[in-house]
């Protein structure tokens, strides 16, 4: 397969979650990636959350429901292990769907709702970090 070439950001669509135009961040130092939510718990075998972004209006504090879903430790990096939930879903790049582990964190303080890691960069893509919204650009053509 021939690798495509991104930028260090861009926009990308999550149609599993209901997501569109969600402002990514790409991070090869970054092994996994992680979406940003809040209010993360277990009620009956089903993981709930919320997403929210006050910039985006699909980011709207929905409540979002999984039921297959797993604990994965990630490791920061000044070595700080935190056990964070992930869950599979898709994400839309280059007008192509490809499958996705997200990691739930709050991401509150961070400028970029969501972070793409290497796990899923990994044999798809090249990161060029002179560019931009490459994915996009051809969206909006």
């Amino acid at each position: 397969m021939e690798k495509i070439v991104i930028g260090r950001t861009d926009r990308a669509d999550f149609p599993a979650l209901g997501l569109n135009d969600i402002d990514i961040k790409i991070d090869t130092g970054a092994y996994t990636s992680s979406i940003h939510c809040n209010h993360i718990r277990e009620e009956d075998n089903i993981l709930l959350c919320t997403f929210l972004d006050p910039k985006h209006p699909e980011y709207n504090g929905k409540e979002m429901r999984f039921e297959s879903y797993d604990i994965t430790a990630v490791k920061s990096s000044n070595g700080e292990i935190q056990y964070r939930y992930v869950v599979q879903s898709n994400i839309r790049l280059f007008d192509k769907l490809f499958k996705i582990s997200l990691t739930l964190s709050s991401r509150e303080d961070m400028r970029f709702p969501v972070l793409i890691g290497r796990k899923f960069l990994t044999k798809k893509f090249i990161v060029d970090t002179e560019l931009t919204d490459v994915s996009h650009a051809q969206k909006a053509l």
